[in-house]
C-alpha cells in the first residue's frame, strides 16, 4: 500500500494552505468538555465506514460499563439547535429532524445516548444537563474536521476500497483535508479489509501514512453483514431466503459496495435504484420505487439500515434492510481500552 504524493497544482496548494490556517486558528481556541472526548472521523467525503465503526466503539465502551453519549452533527436533519435523539432506549426523533445516521445509531445501541447539534460543545453541555445519567465519555461521530471541540483521542478511518481518495482535495478529488492532516490522529483504521489481510493491512496503512506525518498505530476492520430483516411494510414476510429476488434501493456514498455485498450473499437482484447520499425520499421517489419494485417481480425491496430508518412505514411493498457491523481486529480493542483507561486516570 502506497499513498499518493502531495498534489502540486496551484488550486490544491491554495486549498491545502487554507486548511492549515484553519487548524492553526483552532489550535488554541477549541473548547473542552468536562469528560473525555473520543472522535471517529475520516478524511474523504462519504463512504468510509465510520458509522459502523462508531457503533462498534460505542457498544464496546458501553459493555465495559461506561455511560456513553454519541455527539453528532445530525447531517441532513431539519431540526434546529441541540436535539436529544436517544436516552438509550431507542430513537425519540425521526430522521427528518435528527438525520439518518443518528437515528440509526439510536436504534442499534440500547444503553447509549445520542445527542445532535451543529455545535458539538453545546450538544455536550446540554447532554450533561439533560440526560438522566451524565455520560462518562463522549463519542464524537464524524468529528475529525470539527476542530471547534477539543478531542482527547482521534481515530481516523480509511476505506479499503479507496483509502486515499485519489490524494486530492476538492474539486478534483474527494479529500476533505490534505493527507497531512492525519498527523494529528492518534490511530488509523482500515475499514472493509479482506479477512485474509486483517493481521497486516492496518500496519500497511500506518506505514503508507508515515510520509504525511502520522506517528500512531494502524489497525484493520472487516465489514460483516447481518441477516436481512423486515421493516415497515415488511409485514409477514419473515426471513428473506438466500436466492430470493430482491429490488435494491440505496442512498449512500458507495452504493456499489452495497450491491456487491447483496450479490455475494446469494440474492438475485431484480433491479436497483440509487439515490444521492442522505436522500430524504420525497413522495415522488417513493412512487418511483414502488412501481419499479412491482415491475421487477421482486419479493421485496432490500435496502441499507441507514435507508431503512427513512423508509420505515412509508412503502406499500415489502421492505427488508441489511444490517452491517464493523469488526476491528483484536489489537484495536486492546489499544482502545488502554487509551480510554489512561484518559480516565486508571492507566
Amino acid at each position: 500500500m502506497r499513498s499518493p504524493e502531495p498534489p502540486s497544482s496551484p488550486w490544491q496548494l491554495l486549498y491545502g494552505g487554507a486548511h492549515r490556517l484553519r487548524r492553526r486558528w483552532y489550535r488554541t481556541r477549541a473548547r473542552r468538555l468536562p469528560r473525555p472526548v473520543v472522535s471517529v472521523g475520516n478524511l474523504c467525503w462519504g463512504g468510509a465506514g465510520k458509522t459502523p465503526v462508531t457503533a462498534a466503539v460505542a457498544a464496546h465502551l458501553r459493555d465495559r460499563g461506561l455511560a456513553v453519549c454519541i455527539l453528532s452533527r445530525g447531517y441532513a436533519g431539519r431540526g434546529r439547535g441541540v436535539r436529544v435523539v436517544s436516552l438509550g432506549e431507542g430513537p425519540l426523533l425521526g430522521p427528518l429532524l435528527a438525520g439518518d445516521e443518528p437515528v440509526l445509531l439510536a436504534g442499534e445501541l440500547p444503553g447509549v445516548a445520542v445527542v445532535v447539534g451543529p455545535d458539538r460543545w453545546q450538544a455536550g453541555q446540554q447532554a450533561l444537563r439533560r440526560l438522566p445519567e451524565p455520560p462518562d465519555l463522549f463519542l464524537l461521530d464524524d468529528g475529525f474536521s470539527h476542530l471547534a471541540l477539543h478531542r482527547d483521542l482521534d481515530l481516523v478511518v480509511f476505506p479499503a476500497a479507496d483509502p486515499f481518495a485519489g490524494g486530492r482535495l476538492l474539486p478534483s478529488g474527494r479529500l476533505r483535508e490534505p493527507l497531512a492532516a492525519v498527523a494529528r490522529a492518534h490511530a488509523v483504521l482500515l475499514t472493509g479489509a479482506a479477512p485474509e489481510a486483517l493481521d497486516t493491512a492496518g500496519a500497511a496503512l500506518a506505514a503508507a501514512l508515515r510520509p504525511h506525518g502520522f506517528a500512531g498505530p494502524g489497525f484493520a476492520s472487516r465489514t460483516v453483514p447481518g441477516r436481512p430483516r423486515p421493516v415497515g411494510g415488511g409485514g409477514d414476510l419473515g426471513d428473506l431466503a438466500t436466492g430470493a429476488r430482491v429490488f435494491l434501493v440505496s442512498a449512500v456514498a458507495r452504493p456499489a459496495g452495497f450491491t456487491a455485498l447483496v450479490r455475494d450473499l446469494g440474492f438475485a437482484i431484480a433491479g436497483e435504484l440509487r439515490f444521492p447520499d442522505h436522500h430524504a425520499y420525497p413522495p415522488a421517489s417513493l412512487a418511483r420505487l414502488e412501481a419499479a419494485c412491482r415491475d421487477s417481480g421482486a419479493a421485496a425491496v432490500l435496502t441499507t439500515a441507514k435507508d431503512g430508518v427513512k423508509l420505515l412505514g412509508r412503502l406499500a411493498v415489502p421492505l427488508v434492510e441489511l444490517p452491517i457491523r464493523a469488526e476491528p481486529e483484536p489489537a484495536f480493542w486492546a489499544w482502545l481500552d488502554e487509551a480510554v483507561d489512561r484518559l480516565a486516570g486508571r492507566g
